[in-house]
């Protein structure tokens, strides 16, 4: 009986622990793990540096900190999938990269055109699709309308 007791009270904190993390939501980018206070998506897996000139995290999606990095990917396995909302062969964001995920969209023969600085960005470069005012486009189409490669680096 006692035995019972203890397996039971160990499973209900076991779902206790699972529920208190929040859900991500279905608009959110695959593999997202925090949500920052000015509404871009984190991708990296620990909280250090997270949503770093973002006004910082508002939510977060991931294991607790404290848990580290080792666990990260059980509370990814974990977690329901969601609908990917970008190119699969991206690269998560890490806090060193960038701590905002790329905009839904981009592909093969696309660059993401910042539109408040007129400059386009190749895929890899790390303000591919994370500038906050952008679009994508051909980078034919982005020459035509008047803006210019980053750094003077036409794309590969």
């Amino acid at each position: 009986m006692k035995k019972l007791i203890l397996s039971m009270a160990a499973v209900a904190g076991l779902l206790a622990a699972t529920a208190s993390y929040a859900q991500v939501p279905a608009s959110a980018p695959a593999g997202t793990t925090g949500l920052c206070k000015d509404g871009s998506f984190y991708s990296g897996a620990t909280k250090k540096g997270a949503c770093k000139g973002h006004k910082g995290i508002q939510t977060w999606y991931g294991a607790s900190s404290a848990a580290g990095a080792a666990s990260a990917p059980a509370a990814a396995a974990s977690a329901p999938a969601a609908t990917p909302a970008k190119a699969p062969a991206a690269a998560p964001a890490t806090a060193a990269s960038s701590a905002k995920a790329a905009a839904a969209g981009g592909g093969p023969g696309q660059v993401w055109v910042n539109t408040s600085t007129k400059v386009y960005h190749c895929p890899g470069d790390r303000y591919y699709g994370k500038t906050k005012q952008g679009t994508y486009m051909s980078e034919a189409d982005a020459k035509a309308k008047g803006y210019r490669a980053d750094a003077g680096k036409a794309c590969q």
